[in-house]
Protein backbone atom coordinates (compact mmCIF):
# COMPACT_ATOMS: atom_id res chain seq x y z
CA UNK A 1 0.00 0.00 0.00
CA UNK A 2 2.93 2.36 0.71
CA UNK A 3 4.19 1.82 -2.83
CA UNK A 4 0.73 2.55 -4.24
CA UNK A 5 0.41 5.77 -2.28
CA UNK A 6 3.90 6.81 -3.40
CA UNK A 7 2.94 6.19 -7.03
CA UNK A 8 -0.25 8.22 -6.60
CA UNK A 9 1.78 11.05 -5.04
CA UNK A 10 4.10 11.05 -8.08
CA UNK A 11 1.04 11.19 -10.36
CA UNK A 12 -0.41 14.16 -8.46
CA UNK A 13 2.90 16.02 -8.59
CA UNK A 14 3.21 15.28 -12.31
CA UNK A 15 -0.31 16.53 -13.02
CA UNK A 16 0.33 19.65 -10.98
CA UNK A 17 3.55 20.21 -12.93
CA UNK A 18 1.70 19.87 -16.22
CA UNK A 19 -0.91 22.34 -15.04
CA UNK A 20 1.74 24.89 -14.06
CA UNK A 21 3.60 24.37 -17.33
CA UNK A 22 0.38 24.71 -19.35
CA UNK A 23 -0.60 27.86 -17.51
CA UNK A 24 2.84 29.37 -18.05
CA UNK A 25 2.79 28.54 -21.74
CA UNK A 26 -0.69 29.94 -22.06
CA UNK A 27 0.23 33.10 -20.19
CA UNK A 28 2.64 34.07 -22.95
CA UNK A 29 -0.42 34.46 -25.17
CA UNK A 30 -2.90 35.39 -22.47
CA UNK A 31 -1.27 37.22 -19.55
CA UNK A 32 -4.67 37.79 -17.92
CA UNK A 33 -5.18 34.04 -17.38
CA UNK A 34 -8.70 34.22 -18.86
CA UNK A 35 -8.13 31.36 -21.31
CA UNK A 36 -8.34 27.88 -19.68
CA UNK A 37 -5.12 25.88 -20.19
CA UNK A 38 -7.06 22.66 -20.79
CA UNK A 39 -9.34 21.54 -23.58
CA UNK A 40 -10.23 23.05 -26.93
CA UNK A 41 -11.16 26.69 -26.51
CA UNK A 42 -12.25 26.92 -30.15
CA UNK A 43 -15.28 24.68 -29.64
CA UNK A 44 -18.65 26.36 -30.08
CA UNK A 45 -22.08 25.29 -28.82
CA UNK A 46 -23.68 25.08 -32.26
CA UNK A 47 -25.91 22.02 -31.90
CA UNK A 48 -26.32 21.06 -28.26
CA UNK A 49 -28.51 18.07 -27.41
CA UNK A 50 -29.47 16.81 -23.98
CA UNK A 51 -28.12 13.54 -22.63
CA UNK A 52 -31.64 12.14 -22.75
CA UNK A 53 -31.91 13.11 -26.44
CA UNK A 54 -28.50 11.58 -27.14
CA UNK A 55 -29.58 8.29 -25.57
CA UNK A 56 -32.74 8.32 -27.69
CA UNK A 57 -30.75 9.02 -30.85
CA UNK A 58 -28.46 6.07 -30.17
CA UNK A 59 -30.88 3.76 -28.41
CA UNK A 60 -29.88 0.96 -30.80
CA UNK A 61 -26.26 1.14 -29.60
CA UNK A 62 -27.33 1.22 -25.96
CA UNK A 63 -29.48 -1.88 -26.39
CA UNK A 64 -27.06 -3.86 -28.55
CA UNK A 65 -24.64 -4.55 -25.66
CA UNK A 66 -22.05 -6.07 -27.99
CA UNK A 67 -20.85 -3.13 -30.05
CA UNK A 68 -20.45 0.64 -30.17
CA UNK A 69 -21.68 3.31 -32.58
CA UNK A 70 -19.60 6.16 -33.97
CA UNK A 71 -21.35 9.47 -33.51
CA UNK A 72 -21.48 10.96 -36.99
CA UNK A 73 -23.53 14.07 -36.28
CA UNK A 74 -21.80 17.31 -35.34
CA UNK A 75 -23.51 17.55 -31.95
CA UNK A 76 -22.48 18.54 -28.44
CA UNK A 77 -23.63 18.01 -24.89
CA UNK A 78 -23.30 20.56 -22.11
CA UNK A 79 -23.11 19.00 -18.63
CA UNK A 80 -21.52 19.23 -15.20
CA UNK A 81 -19.03 16.82 -13.73
CA UNK A 82 -20.61 14.83 -10.89
CA UNK A 83 -17.85 12.29 -10.27
CA UNK A 84 -14.13 11.92 -10.94
CA UNK A 85 -11.03 10.10 -9.71
CA UNK A 86 -10.33 12.30 -6.69
CA UNK A 87 -10.67 9.42 -4.23
CA UNK A 88 -9.25 6.69 -6.44
CA UNK A 89 -12.53 4.77 -6.71
CA UNK A 90 -13.50 5.98 -10.20
CA UNK A 91 -10.69 5.14 -12.61
CA UNK A 92 -10.02 6.82 -15.97
CA UNK A 93 -13.61 8.12 -16.12
CA UNK A 94 -15.73 11.10 -15.25
CA UNK A 95 -19.47 11.09 -14.65
CA UNK A 96 -21.48 13.97 -16.13
CA UNK A 97 -25.11 15.05 -15.86
CA UNK A 98 -27.13 17.79 -17.56
CA UNK A 99 -30.35 17.42 -15.59
CA UNK A 100 -31.94 15.04 -18.10
CA UNK A 101 -29.64 12.11 -17.45
CA UNK A 102 -26.10 10.98 -16.75
CA UNK A 103 -23.38 9.01 -18.46
CA UNK A 104 -19.71 8.15 -18.13
CA UNK A 105 -16.90 9.52 -20.31
CA UNK A 106 -13.83 7.29 -20.51
CA UNK A 107 -10.42 9.02 -20.62
CA UNK A 108 -7.00 7.38 -20.42
CA UNK A 109 -5.45 9.78 -17.94
CA UNK A 110 -4.94 10.04 -14.20
CA UNK A 111 -5.55 13.08 -12.04
CA UNK A 112 -8.68 14.14 -13.94
CA UNK A 113 -9.96 15.75 -10.74
CA UNK A 114 -7.25 18.41 -11.05
CA UNK A 115 -9.01 20.16 -13.93
CA UNK A 116 -12.42 18.45 -13.94
CA UNK A 117 -13.62 18.88 -10.35
CA UNK A 118 -17.19 18.17 -9.31
CA UNK A 119 -19.33 21.08 -10.46
CA UNK A 120 -17.25 21.97 -13.50
CA UNK A 121 -19.46 22.56 -16.54
CA UNK A 122 -18.06 21.33 -19.85
CA UNK A 123 -19.03 21.38 -23.49
CA UNK A 124 -18.28 18.06 -25.19
CA UNK A 125 -18.08 17.72 -28.97
CA UNK A 126 -19.32 14.19 -29.72
CA UNK A 127 -18.59 13.90 -33.44
CA UNK A 128 -16.36 10.87 -34.15
CA UNK A 129 -16.46 9.65 -30.54
CA UNK A 130 -18.24 6.38 -29.79
CA UNK A 131 -21.27 5.57 -27.66
CA UNK A 132 -22.33 2.22 -26.28
CA UNK A 133 -22.50 0.29 -23.04
CA UNK A 134 -20.33 -1.70 -20.71
CA UNK A 135 -22.54 -4.09 -18.76
CA UNK A 136 -25.53 -1.99 -19.93
CA UNK A 137 -23.98 1.22 -18.52
CA UNK A 138 -23.99 4.00 -21.18
CA UNK A 139 -20.50 5.35 -21.89
CA UNK A 140 -18.65 7.61 -24.30
CA UNK A 141 -15.14 6.78 -25.48
CA UNK A 142 -13.33 4.82 -28.19
CA UNK A 143 -13.95 1.16 -29.03
CA UNK A 144 -12.23 -1.68 -27.21
CA UNK A 145 -12.85 -5.32 -28.06
CA UNK A 146 -12.23 -7.93 -25.38
CA UNK A 147 -10.85 -11.41 -25.97
CA UNK A 148 -14.42 -12.69 -25.90
CA UNK A 149 -15.38 -10.42 -28.78
CA UNK A 150 -17.37 -7.92 -26.71
CA UNK A 151 -16.86 -4.32 -27.92
CA UNK A 152 -17.54 -1.41 -25.59
CA UNK A 153 -16.61 2.28 -25.33
CA UNK A 154 -13.33 2.46 -23.46
CA UNK A 155 -10.67 5.01 -22.57
CA UNK A 156 -9.87 7.53 -25.30
CA UNK A 157 -6.33 8.85 -25.29
CA UNK A 158 -5.79 12.13 -23.50
CA UNK A 159 -4.82 14.04 -26.64
CA UNK A 160 -8.10 13.11 -28.32
CA UNK A 161 -10.04 14.14 -25.22
CA UNK A 162 -8.34 17.54 -25.16
CA UNK A 163 -9.68 18.15 -28.67
CA UNK A 164 -13.25 17.27 -27.73
CA UNK A 165 -14.08 19.31 -24.65
CA UNK A 166 -14.15 22.89 -23.45
CA UNK A 167 -14.29 24.20 -19.88
CA UNK A 168 -17.24 26.53 -19.27
CA UNK A 169 -16.68 28.97 -16.45
CA UNK A 170 -15.53 28.18 -12.94
CA UNK A 171 -16.56 24.97 -11.14
CA UNK A 172 -19.60 25.30 -8.89
CA UNK A 173 -20.42 22.21 -6.84
CA UNK A 174 -23.59 23.86 -5.53
CA UNK A 175 -25.12 23.45 -9.01
CA UNK A 176 -24.76 19.67 -8.90
CA UNK A 177 -27.96 17.91 -7.85
CA UNK A 178 -27.83 14.75 -5.76
CA UNK A 179 -30.99 12.78 -6.51
CA UNK A 180 -32.63 10.56 -3.92
CA UNK A 181 -32.63 6.88 -4.86
CA UNK A 182 -35.93 5.03 -4.45
CA UNK A 183 -35.21 1.61 -2.90
CA UNK A 184 -38.72 0.57 -3.91
CA UNK A 185 -37.62 0.69 -7.55
CA UNK A 186 -34.42 -1.31 -7.24
CA UNK A 187 -35.79 -3.91 -9.70
CA UNK A 188 -37.51 -1.41 -12.01
CA UNK A 189 -35.77 -1.58 -15.41
CA UNK A 190 -37.16 1.77 -16.63
CA UNK A 191 -35.96 3.45 -13.42
CA UNK A 192 -32.53 1.90 -13.90
CA UNK A 193 -32.31 3.06 -17.52
CA UNK A 194 -33.32 6.59 -16.56
CA UNK A 195 -30.95 6.99 -13.62
CA UNK A 196 -27.83 4.89 -14.17
CA UNK A 197 -24.79 7.15 -14.33
CA UNK A 198 -26.31 9.81 -12.07
CA UNK A 199 -25.18 11.15 -8.70
CA UNK A 200 -27.65 9.83 -6.12
CA UNK A 201 -28.03 9.14 -2.42
CA UNK A 202 -29.66 6.12 -0.78
CA UNK A 203 -30.87 6.87 2.75
CA UNK A 204 -31.28 4.85 5.89
CA UNK A 205 -29.85 1.57 4.60
CA UNK A 206 -27.65 -1.01 6.30
CA UNK A 207 -24.52 -2.85 5.21
CA UNK A 208 -25.14 -6.44 6.37
CA UNK A 209 -21.45 -7.36 6.17
CA UNK A 210 -20.42 -4.57 8.54
CA UNK A 211 -19.29 -5.96 11.90
CA UNK A 212 -17.08 -3.22 13.30
CA UNK A 213 -13.98 -4.69 11.67
CA UNK A 214 -14.63 -5.37 7.98
CA UNK A 215 -13.45 -2.69 5.58
CA UNK A 216 -14.95 -1.64 2.27
CA UNK A 217 -12.29 -3.24 0.08
CA UNK A 218 -9.57 -5.34 1.67
CA UNK A 219 -7.08 -6.56 -0.91
CA UNK A 220 -7.56 -10.22 0.02
CA UNK A 221 -11.32 -9.98 -0.68
CA UNK A 222 -11.12 -8.42 -4.12
CA UNK A 223 -13.47 -9.74 -6.74
CA UNK A 224 -12.89 -9.30 -10.47
CA UNK A 225 -11.44 -5.94 -11.42
CA UNK A 226 -9.61 -5.32 -8.13
CA UNK A 227 -12.83 -4.21 -6.49
CA UNK A 228 -15.15 -5.47 -3.77
CA UNK A 229 -18.96 -5.44 -3.76
CA UNK A 230 -20.73 -4.90 -0.44
CA UNK A 231 -24.42 -5.72 -0.36
CA UNK A 232 -26.91 -3.08 0.78
CA UNK A 233 -29.84 -4.13 2.96
CA UNK A 234 -31.14 -7.53 1.98
CA UNK A 235 -30.96 -7.00 -1.77
CA UNK A 236 -28.42 -8.48 -4.15
CA UNK A 237 -29.52 -5.97 -6.81
CA UNK A 238 -27.71 -3.00 -5.22
CA UNK A 239 -24.13 -2.93 -3.94
CA UNK A 240 -21.42 -0.52 -2.89
CA UNK A 241 -18.50 -1.20 -5.23
CA UNK A 242 -15.10 -0.08 -3.96
CA UNK A 243 -11.74 -0.37 -5.66
CA UNK A 244 -8.89 -1.82 -3.60
CA UNK A 245 -6.96 1.24 -4.81
CA UNK A 246 -9.47 3.75 -3.40
CA UNK A 247 -8.20 6.05 -0.65
CA UNK A 248 -10.96 4.76 1.62
CA UNK A 249 -10.63 1.06 0.71
CA UNK A 250 -9.33 0.29 4.21
CA UNK A 251 -12.06 2.25 6.01
CA UNK A 252 -14.17 0.13 8.35
CA UNK A 253 -17.76 -0.11 7.12
CA UNK A 254 -20.20 1.71 9.41
CA UNK A 255 -22.76 -0.32 11.34
CA UNK A 256 -26.40 0.71 11.70
CA UNK A 257 -28.33 2.85 9.26
CA UNK A 258 -26.32 4.99 6.86
CA UNK A 259 -26.77 7.35 3.94
CA UNK A 260 -24.53 6.61 0.96
CA UNK A 261 -23.79 9.05 -1.87
CA UNK A 262 -22.16 8.07 -5.14
CA UNK A 263 -22.42 7.70 -8.87
CA UNK A 264 -25.07 5.02 -9.40
CA UNK A 265 -23.89 2.89 -12.30
CA UNK A 266 -25.18 -0.47 -13.47
CA UNK A 267 -23.62 -3.75 -14.36
CA UNK A 268 -26.32 -5.68 -16.17
CA UNK A 269 -29.16 -5.90 -13.61
CA UNK A 270 -27.16 -4.78 -10.57
CA UNK A 271 -26.89 -1.24 -9.27
CA UNK A 272 -23.32 -0.31 -8.32
CA UNK A 273 -22.74 2.71 -6.11
CA UNK A 274 -19.33 4.25 -6.78
CA UNK A 275 -18.51 6.48 -3.84
CA UNK A 276 -16.18 9.26 -4.91
CA UNK A 277 -14.30 9.95 -1.70
CA UNK A 278 -14.22 9.42 2.03
CA UNK A 279 -17.27 11.26 3.38
CA UNK A 280 -19.70 9.94 0.77
CA UNK A 281 -21.16 7.73 3.51
CA UNK A 282 -22.49 8.94 6.86
CA UNK A 283 -24.69 7.86 9.70
CA UNK A 284 -28.37 8.35 8.90
CA UNK A 285 -30.14 11.02 10.90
Amino acid sequence: MKTLKYIRLIMVVAVAGLAVSSCMDDDWKDPTGDIPPYGNNNLQATNVVTIAELKDMYSHALQEQTDTARIKEDIQIKARVTGNDVGGNIYNQIAVDDGTGGLLICINFGGLWSYLPVGQEILVSLKDLYIGTYGNQPQIGTPYTSNSGYTSPSRMNHTLWQEHFKLLGAPDASKVDTLEFDMGKVKDEKYMQANCGRLMVVRGVTLPQANGERTFAPEDAASSGNAVNRMIGGSTRIVVRTSTYADFAGTVMPEGKVDIVGVFTRYRDTWQILMRQDGDFMKAE
